[in-house]
C-alpha cells in the first residue's frame, strides 16, 4: 500500500507555520481534551488539533474497517492493535482530507467548527496505556562515559556491551506526558568517606535524553520477533526524558541496576510520530564491531537522522541549551533493541514502551545527561543568567525537543517539557 502522506509537496489548507514541527506530511497521533472536557484521539496540522472521534462521527474515516468508537476512547492502544495496514490507511486519508485541494472538509464551515481547535485551547495526554516499559543503554558514546568515571577508564565498556542491546524493565506507573512536574525523590545515598547510608531526597537529579517507540501487538509468549521484521510493529517514536537520581543510583545500583533512582518519574512528549512519517529521514547506523550474533544481524539503514536539543529553564529566566545532539548516533537500532527483547520469547504487547537509553553525540556538548555534561559536577554549565548548573535545581524546568528536517520538509515531535519541584515533605 503506497504511503501517499509523505508526499512533500502536498500543502494544506490549515496553516502551517514556517519552521513547523506539524507539517501534513507529519499527521502524528494523540489523545486530549478540550475545554468541553471531551476526551478524543487527534492528530495535529500546524497550530491546529484535529478531533478524529468527530471526523468518524461525521463519516470522514468511511471505507477504512474501524470500530465504531474506534477515535473516541482515551488511549490509542486499540488503534495501534490494528496494525500497520490500518494506521497507513488513516494517515493517507487524513493527507486527503486537509490537503488544500480538496473541498469536502474545507468548505465546511459547520464541520470545521466541530472537528478543529486550537492547540492552546487543548489539553493533551498520555496517549498511550503503558502495560510494560523497558529502557535500554544503547549510546556507546554514553556507555564509556558512564564507564570512565565509575570504572577503570582503559575498560570503560563492560565486557557484554558491543554483543548485546543492554536493558532494564522500567516502571510504567509514573510515565507522565509533558507538562506534568516532577518531585525531586526520595532515597538512600552513601555520601563520600561514609560507610554508612543516609536517607532523604536526592541531591543530584538529573535528566536523560533519549526517544521511545511504541509497539503493537508483535507476538505470542514463546515467538521471537525477527529483527527484519522488528519495525512492522514499531508504532512510532516519542521524545522521552528519563528522570535519574544519580546519587541514589550509585549506591543502589549494584549488583541488579537502576531501581528507586529512576522509577520515580519519565515524561515524553504527546504526540506519537509514526514510523511511516519518520521514513524519508533513514540513515545508516554505526559500524559494529564485532558483527552481532546472526540473530541481530540487519541489513539497510536502521538509523534516523533526529535532531535533538535540551534546554533548562530557570523559574524566572530565559532558558539555556544545554545539549545538541542526534539520534542517529545510536550504536543499537529500535529493530535490533525488539529482537533481542524477544529473542527468548517475552511477548510485547500494543502500547508498551522501549527507551532507546541515553542518547549522547561524540563531542562534549552533544552529551544527553548532566552527568556527562558536568563530568560528575566538576565543571558545571553556565547559564544565561549567570547562574550555575551541576545538576537540575528545584524549579528548573527541562525543555526536550526534537526533530527531522531534509532539503524539502521538516517533520518534528515538538517538546517534552516538565519542572522539578522541591521534594515533598516526608513526616516519619
Amino acid at each position: 500500500m503506497p504511503n501517499i502522506a509523505n508526499d512533500p509537496n502536498r500543502k494544506s489548507w490549515i496553516n502551517v507555520p514556517e519552521n513547523s514541527d506539524f507539517p501534513i506530511q507529519n499527521i502524528p497521533f494523540g489523545v486530549f481534551i478540550t475545554k468541553e472536557d471531551v476526551i478524543t484521539i487527534g492528530t495535529r496540522i500546524g497550530n491546529c488539533a484535529i478531533d478524529m472521534g468527530a471526523l468518524q462521527q461525521l463519516g470522514y474515516f468511511e471505507g477504512i474497517e474501524l470500530t465504531d468508537d474506534m477515535f473516541m476512547q482515551d488511549t490509542l492502544n486499540n488503534f495501534i492493535s490494528d496494525g500497520k495496514k490500518t494506521w497507513r490507511l488513516v494517515r493517507n486519508r487524513l493527507a486527503e482530507l486537509f490537503d488544500e485541494n480538496n473541498p469536502k472538509l474545507r468548505d465546511n464551515s459547520a464541520h470545521r467548527e466541530i472537528i478543529i481547535f486550537k492547540v492552546e485551547d487543548i489539553e493533551m495526554l498520555l496517549p498511550v496505556q503503558i502495560g510494560d516499559y523497558t529502557d535500554f543503554y544503547s549510546s556507546k558514546e554514553h556507555a564509556t562515559n558512564v564507564g570512565k568515571m565509575f570504572r577503570d577508564p582503559e575498560n570503560a565498556l563492560l565486557p557484554n556491551w558491543l554483543h548485546i542491546p543492554v536493558g532494564y524493565h522500567g516502571r510504567s506507573s509514573t510515565i507522565v506526558p509533558s507538562g506534568i512536574p516532577v518531585h525531586r525523590p526520595y532515597g538512600q545515598t552513601l555520601p563520600n568517606g561514609e560507610t554508612n547510608p543516609v536517607f532523604g531526597p536526592s541531591k543530584l537529579v538529573d535528566f536523560e535524553l533519549e526517544t521511545a517507540f511504541i509497539t503493537t501487538d508483535a507476538n505470542l509468549m514463546g515467538e521471537p520477533i525477527p529483527v527484519e521484521e522488528a519495525e512492522e510493529h514499531i508504532f512510532g517514536m516519542v521524545l522521552f526524558n528519563d528522570w535519574s537520581a544519580r546519587d541514589i543510583q550509585k549506591w543502589e545500583y549494584v549488583p541488579l541496576g537502576p531501581f528507586l533512582a529512576k522509577n520515580f518519574a519519565s515524561s515524553i512528549s504527546p504526540w506519537i510520530v509514526t514510523m511511516d512519517a519518520l521514513e524519508p529521514f533513514r540513515v545508516k547506523g554505526p559500524e559494529q564491531s564485532p558483527t552481532p550474533l546472526p540473530y541481530l544481524q540487519q541489513k539497510g539503514n536502521k538509523a534516523f537522522d533526529i535532531n535533538l536539543e535540551v534546554a533548562i529553564k530557570p523559574e524566572h529566566t530565559a532558558e539555556t541549551i544545554v545539549s545538541r545532539s542526534n539520534f542517529k548516533y545510536m550504536y543499537w537500532s529500535m529493530s535490533q533493541q525488539l529482537a533481542h527483547h524477544t529473542i527468548n520469547g517475552c511477548r510485547i504487547n500494543s502500547g508498551d514502551m522501549m527507551g532507546s537509553g541515553t542518547i549522547s553525540g561524540p563531542t562534549e556538548d552533544s552529551f544527553g545527561s548532566m552527568l556527562e555534561l558536568t563530568w560528575g559536577g566538576q565543571k558545571p554549565i553556565q547559564m544565561n543568567d549567570g547562574s550555575e548548573r551541576k545538576f537540575i535545581n528545584d524549579n528548573d524546568t527541562v525543555i526536550i525537543r526534537g526533530f527531522c528536517q531534509n532539503e524539502q520538509v521538516r517533520v518534528g515531535f515538538g517538546e517534552v517539557s516538565s519542572k522539578l519541584l522541591p521534594a515533598i515533605n516526608l513526616k516519619f
